[in-house]
């Protein structure tokens, strides 16, 4: 069992403060306010009238008895001009936030208390990118817009049943409303606007005012495992990128060098996918603070600050052929023109910065320090966006030249190419299309999703290593049982999946709770959890497990610009499939439900949702694991199948021979000849 560093004493102040909600009296500010973290920049608020201004004030002091308005108001008030947001940072508890034994939490519901662990963990210092202002990831990913209501939901959750299910609007805690053991626990919106408001000057008005929120993805729905989340599929994204360039399509980095930036808590993935893909990967970051993050938690070996010696560096590693991370602590622009100056053979190029969010701190611009961009941020935005745009112009200029020298760039789905495009740059071909595909396009749609493969994910309640290690063991059983007996069309996924789980260890992927992550089909997800469940009714495994998924899946997301953008038939630019998707987890035994909008493209660019599901190992968990694990995936095979995917059309035919219950509609190839 693993060893709990708190005492009785820790533990039971933990709980009561979880059990009060919010304090009948105003508690001291946290002793740990000024701590080195990394910080949300200055938000936007020129655009707020005065009235705007006494309206958020207004809306927070909502949370809080009448006593403590006149201290409040004028507290508020200062809040909002220093930080463009009100994040009531006097209501930050004192304890530390992070992954726990399930029965560490104050709990009525056991799925309740799996929820408050997940919670916990996406707002560690470790895992968390701005943990002050409950941000998880990607500059804005808000888990809730302030410390009430995080507060109030810990409250809610500790108190209620399994015959209640408690209803968030945007990290609001609407409360908690009758329902039945198998209704979800939690139901989950962020950012649900009216179309016509749905652009990001509402997104930086309505937020200010304290009634929507950025969820991105894992933030907003509290199933964020830290960079693991993303480095699975970024290590799969470039074997298939490396075997598309590679006349033998062997599928390693070897000898090859990959470039991309930012190192976040997505895109942070990047540095440790190049190094278990046997390659170099050089990864620009301007966040110091969180550079040196990532190089102490492993993500990235060796960091840089002078492009010379980096450079240098770089070329050694490529000629030993050698599997090593480099972090370049500077600008990506500066990057890619050294590479182009100095004749550097660049393999595989990309971009995750956060440029759905590009001038709130997602991209920055070259021509100045990051300290003088993050206050020109807030004391000079239109400045600070004609710098961004002049500097995506420099970038695709870079990234063109390296290309016509030999380099396959591919979009991560992180609206590069959008907001390049939009910038003025030289990225779109004479007919107005990209240059460039976005990786969905050319690597993940046709050979992952299209045949039902992606991020599925589990967490271990007893938060003990050492039940990670037999969840471990028992998925690398059951993918070796299924490859046995797979169709040709699915062998490579589940060969590389396979490896990826068998050198999981290590690999060193944990950061926060003990999870894991892998891409499996439906057969797959529901072969594991099946599995999971039996050990946990054993008594082989000690505690419940969180089974989820990143929104970035087969079905969970709607995105012209990345998770869709493989579909060709004109419905990449409709939503059906993650409302379906949503509402379809709802009844058939997910334990909390996600649907937002915005994540990874931008705030009305995407929806997308995600699900828990607690397995205990009882009958019921094992009912409800196949119910909704076989919809989850097959909602999203059937839809792709109707744009006539080949894959997907392949996929859906075999599920339904498996099934006989599921029928769907397959398309009628037409002549292109007739049309």
């Amino acid at each position: 069992m693993i060893e709990s560093t708190t005492t009785t004493f820790e533990l039971k102040l933990f709980q009561k403060d979880i059990l009060q909600g919010i304090p009948q009296e105003l508690p001291n500010y946290p002793s740990d306010e000024n701590a080195a973290v990394s910080h949300a920049p200055r938000r936007r608020i020129d655009d707020l009238s005065v009235e705007d201004k006494k309206l958020a004030i207004k809306n927070a002091l909502r949370y809080f008895d009448k006593k403590f308005h006149p201290t409040l108001v004028k507290e508020f008030s200062e809040e909002l001009e220093k930080f463009g947001r009100i994040y009531m940072k006097r209501f930050r508890p004192d304890y530390k936030l992070k992954a726990r034994h399930i029965d560490d939490f104050p709990h009525q519901s056991k799925q309740a208390a799996a929820i408050m662990l997940m919670i916990q963990n996406n707002l560690d210092y470790a895992v968390a990118q701005h943990p002050h202002e409950l941000i998880t990831y990607g500059g804005n990913g808000s888990v809730f817009q302030n410390w009430a209501q995080y507060r109030l939901t810990m409250q809610y959750l500790a108190t209620m049943s399994d015959e209640q299910t408690l209803v968030l609007y945007s990290g609001h805690p609407l409360g908690l409303f009758p329902s039945h053991k198998d209704a979800p626990r939690v139901v989950i919106t962020n950012g649900m606007m009216i179309p016509q408001f749905s652009e990001d000057k509402h997104w930086n008005k309505y937020n200010a005012l304290g009634v929507t929120q950025y969820g991105q993805m894992t933030a907003g729905s509290f199933m964020y495992i830290g960079p693991q989340g993303i480095v699975h599929g970024t290590t799969i994204t470039v074997l298939n990128a490396s075997r598309m360039i590679d006349p033998d399509g062997s599928g390693t980095l070897k000898g090859k060098l990959f470039v991309s930036s930012g190192l976040g808590g997505m895109s942070g993935a990047q540095a440790k996918a190049a190094v278990i893909s046997g390659g170099v990967g050089v990864i620009a970051e301007v966040n110091e603070i969180q550079c040196d993050k990532m190089v102490k938690q492993g993500w990235v070996q060796e960091k840089f600050t002078d492009l010379e010696k980096l450079i240098s560096r770089t070329k050694e590693a490529v000629t030993n052929e050698e599997a090593v991370s480099l972090a370049y602590n500077g600008n990506v622009v500066d990057l890619w023109e050294a590479l182009v100056k100095q004749n550097v053979k660049v393999e595989l190029g990309s971009d995750q910065t956060s440029l759905h969010n590009p001038w709130q701190g997602g991209y920055y611009p070259v021509q100045v320090s990051f300290s003088e961009a993050e206050k020109m941020i807030s004391e000079d935005p239109a400045q600070f966006k004609k710098l961004v745009q002049e500097t995506l112009k420099r970038h695709v200029n870079a990234v063109n030249t390296m290309v016509e020298r030999g380099t396959y760039f591919f979009d991560y789905g992180n609206a590069f190419l959008k907001q390049a495009k939009d910038a003025g740059a030289d990225i779109c071909k004479e007919d107005g299309a990209f240059k460039y595909p976005s990786y969905v396009q050319d690597i993940m749609g046709p050979m992952c999703f299209d045949y039902g493969f992606g991020p599925f994910r589990w967490v271990c309640c007893s938060n003990d290593p050492e039940d990670l290690k037999k969840t471990d063991k028992i998925a690398t059983d059951v993918l070796k049982d299924i490859y046995k007996d797979a169709p040709n069309e699915i062998k490579q996924q589940l060969q590389d999946n396979i490896i990826w789980i068998e050198q999981a260890w290590e690999n060193e992927l944990v950061v926060g709770s003990q999870a894991r992550i892998l891409y499996a089909d439906a057969e797959g997800r529901t072969k594991i959890a099946q599995a999971f469940n039996k050990a946990i009714k054993e008594g082989d495994i000690s505690a419940p497990i969180v089974l989820g998924r990143d929104h970035h899946d087969v079905s969970g997301t709607d995105s012209p610009y990345r998770e869709t953008s493989n579909i060709y038939d004109g419905s990449q630019f409709t939503a059906d499939m993650a409302v379906q998707n949503f509402v379809g987890d709802s009844f058939r035994g997910a334990t909390w439900i996600s649907l937002h909008n915005g994540g990874g493209v931008g705030w009305g660019n995407v929806i997308n949702g995600g699900f828990g599901l607690v397995i205990d190992g009882s009958e019921e968990a094992g009912k409800k694991l196949d119910q909704m694990l076989f919809w989850d995936v097959n909602n999203g095979i059937a839809r792709r199948s109707w744009a006539r995917n080949d894959g997907a059309i392949f996929a859906i035919k075999r599920a339904m021979e498996k099934n006989p219950q599921l029928k769907v509609t397959i398309p009628n190839l037409v002549d292109e000849d007739l049309i």
